[in-house]
C-alpha cells in the first residue's frame, strides 16, 4: 500500500473537529477549576468585609486590572499552545505590559509618602501568607487546565505547562482580591506577583511530565 492511500484510508472516518473545539475544552477547564477556587475563597478564607466598599476605589480594580490581564495572555498563550504547531511570545511579551505599569504606579506611590513608610507598604499585613495563598488558589485551576490538555495535543510541553502555571496563578491572584484587604501597588507587585511566579515555575516543571500525549 503507498503511504497515500494509507493516510487516505486512516482519515476516511475522522470526523471533523468543530471549530472551536479547543477554545471550549480550555473554558471548561478554567471555570471548573475557577469554580473550585472561588469555593475555597468564600469557604476557608472568607470575602473582605468592606469588599462592597473596597470595589469604589482605585486600588481595588487596579489589582483586577494587574492579575486579570496577565491571567487574559496567559490563557490566550496556553489556548495557542495546546496545538502543536503554534507558539506563544506574542501574548506573553504583551503581559509585560501591566507589569511594568504597575512598575510605574509602585514608583509613584512610593514617591508621594515619606521614606519612612515604604517598608509597611511593601510588607503590608499579610505579606507572609499571600504568595502562598495565590499559589494554593491556583492549584485547582491548573488541576482544571490539565484536564483539558488531555484532549489537546502540545509539542512544547515545558512553556505550555509554564503558560498554564501563568494562567492559573494569575487567575488565583483575581480571585483571591475578593479577600486580600492589602491596597498597596507595590505590595500586589511583588507578593501577587511572586505567587503567580511561582505557579507558572512549578507548571514548567509539571509540563513535561503531565502534558505528554
Amino acid at each position: 500500500m503507498k503511504t497515500e492511500d494509507l493516510i487516505d484510508a486512516l482519515s476516511a472516518d475522522v470526523a471533523p473537529v468543530p471549530r472551536y473545539a479547543l477554545s471550549r475544552r480550555l473554558l471548561g477547564g478554567l471555570v471548573l477549576g475557577g469554580a473550585v477556587t472561588l469555593l475555597a475563597v468564600a469557604g476557608f478564607l472568607g470575602f473582605r468585609p468592606d469588599l462592597w466598599l473596597a470595589m469604589h476605589g482605585a486600588m481595588f480594580w487596579i489589582k483586577w486590572f494587574y492579575t486579570g490581564s496577565l491571567a487574559l495572555c496567559a490563557s490566550l498563550a496556553t489556548a495557542r499552545l495546546g496545538r502543536p504547531d503554534a507558539g506563544a511570545a506574542g501574548w506573553l511579551w504583551i503581559a509585560c505590559v501591566p507589569v511594568v505599569g504597575l512598575m510605574i504606579i509602585s514608583i509613584q506611590e512610593l514617591a508621594s509618602v515619606p521614606s519612612s513608610q515604604w517598608l509597611g507598604m511593601w510588607l503590608g499585613a499579610s505579606w507572609k501568607v499571600c504568595s502562598k495563598n495565590v499559589f494554593l488558589l491556583s492549584v485547582p485551576i491548573f488541576a482544571g487546565l490539565l484536564w483539558s490538555f488531555r484532549r489537546l495535543a502540545p509539542t512544547r510541553l515545558r512553556l505550555a505547562g509554564a503558560t498554564a502555571g501563568l494562567t492559573a496563578g494569575a487567575w488565583g491572584a483575581t480571585l483571591y482580591c475578593l479577600h486580600c484587604p492589602e491596597s498597596s501597588a507595590v505590595f500586589v507587585l511583588t507578593w501577587y506577583s511572586l505567587g503567580i511566579a511561582l505557579a507558572a515555575l512549578v507548571g514548567a516543571m509539571l509540563g513535561p511530565r503531565l502534558m505528554r500525549w
